[in-house]
């Protein structure tokens, strides 16, 4: 016989309701593992390494603070070395050279021996005179030639030299040539009246190495001798050998 529809779904319907009914009376029976109100016992420890007597556990080191680094200033500029003086050479003395010829202004003069310096200066200002007239610059340092000398007094060229040729020019004035040849040379420092130490000098070094001099001497004034004063005058001398 046929069931009908209605009754089959109850029947399955109730299914599941008495499957929860006999799980609950199951655990209801079952006794729990953990008495009510117990509390489970905590995990113990394992026990720890006994360490043995006399012995004293190390302490952990510290290690030290690092150092501090102070950056250097990049822009600072390093120490500059010492200025050192430059080193003065002794002047010559009795040096050869070689004398070129050189085109000059010259003017022939005479002077005494007490008023020589007074004399030079005077025929300086007469040549500079005639060139400041022209509008020439002089090409050299100013010149003395000695041409002759004896007990009271000497003659002597003053010259100027020249990078031109000029005309017009006063009687004791003319164009020339300054000497050439082999020389000595030497250098006086100091004023005109202590060059006889200087020539005497000069003369034993011509006496040491047997030189033999012509009549004549040639003084050039590196230092202006119109504008220097007399102590601070620097002259070479210039001795044509023969």
């Amino acid at each position: 016989m046929n069931r009908p529809r209605p009754f089959c779904r109850f029947a399955i319907a109730m299914i599941p309701a008495t499957l929860m009914f006999g799980l609950s009376a199951v655990m209801a029976e079952t006794p729990s593992a953990t008495p009510p109100g117990a509390t489970a016992p905590a995990a113990e420890a394992p026990p720890a390494t006994p360490t043995p007597p006399g012995t004293t556990t190390p302490a952990t080191p510290v290690p030290p603070p690092a150092e501090v680094q102070t950056p250097k200033n990049p822009t600072a500029e390093a120490p500059k070395p010492p200025v050192t003086a430059p080193v003065q050479t002794a002047d010559p003395f009795g040096e050869e050279h070689t004398l070129a010829p050189k085109t000059v202004l010259t003017l022939r003069n005479n002077a005494t021996w007490e008023n020589a310096f007074e004399t030079l200066i005077d025929s300086f200002k007469s040549l500079a005179a005639v060139l400041d007239k022209q509008g020439i610059k002089p090409a050299g340092n100013m010149m003395i030639v000695y041409t002759s000398t004896d007990d009271n007094g000497f003659s002597f060229l003053a010259e100027i030299p020249l990078d031109q040729e000029i005309r017009d020019l006063p009687k004791n004035v003319s164009m020339g040539k300054s000497p050439e040849g082999k020389a000595l040379k030497f250098v006086h420092r100091g004023s005109y009246d202590n060059m006889d130490n200087t020539y005497e000098a000069i003369t034993n070094t011509l006496d040491d190495k047997k030189l033999e001099a012509k009549d004549t001497f040639i003084e050039e004034y590196k230092t202006d001798p119109l504008k220097t004063e007399e102590d601070n005058l620097i002259i070479d001398v210039y001795v044509p050998l023969k």
